[in-house]
């Protein structure tokens, strides 16, 4: 689906106010954007798992859903953003023990920490190498950070350079990452993101004509009602290849 404020958040906690979709982060409890939610979740699930006990940072951390998940697993989660309205959502929303949210800059917020996460925000920088320099520096000795950001072969129109996303300032090819990536950092590995499960059975029927097919029988209002809100995080899979063909990249760095 196209991003627009006329999609907002439902069902909220008494007291939280709601956030709208303006194709700058995407939002959890927006039926119509379960796609693009599940597909971060899934990455901040997989990080979690592996910050077991940490103190960890979020950058860039919008509605806060993702600081929360870190949350289940780590020691602690700081949530960083400097937008005021998700910065507000987020600390009432999201205020169990062991989640703390501060509103700054991603570019100035500097606490110590054993793992910073920013994801899917690289793409909206100026200087993308400035902000995974001051990443690095954040980092206790043996830290870890975890970065992503879409793939433009896959993200891109067929044919075009750009998505057309007016808040992207520069988007990647999986070379162009990694190479961002190690100027900054001594080990990168690099995994992609791909459909799975129902996902990739969708990603095959497009191929077969789908898309001709519910379009002349009527059926596509009724059909992706109920597909998109049913999609789950384990109908994507992080691996590491073939990068072309990932949907996100997401770098591992030391």
């Amino acid at each position: 689906m196209t991003p627009s404020a006329e999609y907002v958040q439902r069902d909220q906690p008494e007291g939280v106010p709601p956030l709208a979709l303006t194709g700058e982060r995407t939002l959890p409890d927006v039926a119509e954007e379960n796609y693009w939610y599940r597909r971060h979740l899934v990455v901040y699930e997989w990080i979690a798992a592996r910050c077991a006990g940490l103190d960890v940072v979020d950058l860039a951390c919008g509605e806060g859903y993702g600081t929360a998940t870190l949350a289940r697993r780590a020691a602690r989660a700081t949530g960083v953003d400097a937008n005021p309205e998700a910065h507000e959502h987020a600390r009432l929303k999201y205020s169990q023990s062991g989640v703390c949210f501060v509103r700054d800059l991603v570019d100035r917020f500097s606490e110590e920490c054993d793992a910073v996460v920013f994801l899917q925000t690289v793409e909206h920088v100026d200087d993308p190498q400035k902000v995974l320099s001051h990443i690095r520096g954040m980092l206790r000795p043996g830290g870890t950070a975890y970065v992503s950001t879409p793939n433009v072969l896959t993200l891109a129109p067929p044919g075009e350079e750009r998505s057309g996303n007016p808040w992207h300032v520069r988007e990647y090819r999986h070379e162009e990452f990694r190479e961002l990536c190690e100027r900054c950092f001594d080990e990168v590995e690099l995994l992609g993101l791909f459909h799975a499960r129902k996902l990739r059975v969708h990603e095959l029927a497009l191929r077969l004509g789908w898309d001709e097919i519910h379009g002349r029988l009527g059926l596509t209002r009724a059909f992706y009602d109920r597909f998109i809100p049913a999609i789950g995080s384990s109908d994507f899979s992080l691996r590491p290849g073939p990068l072309e063909q990932a949907l996100d990249f997401v770098a591992v760095l030391r």
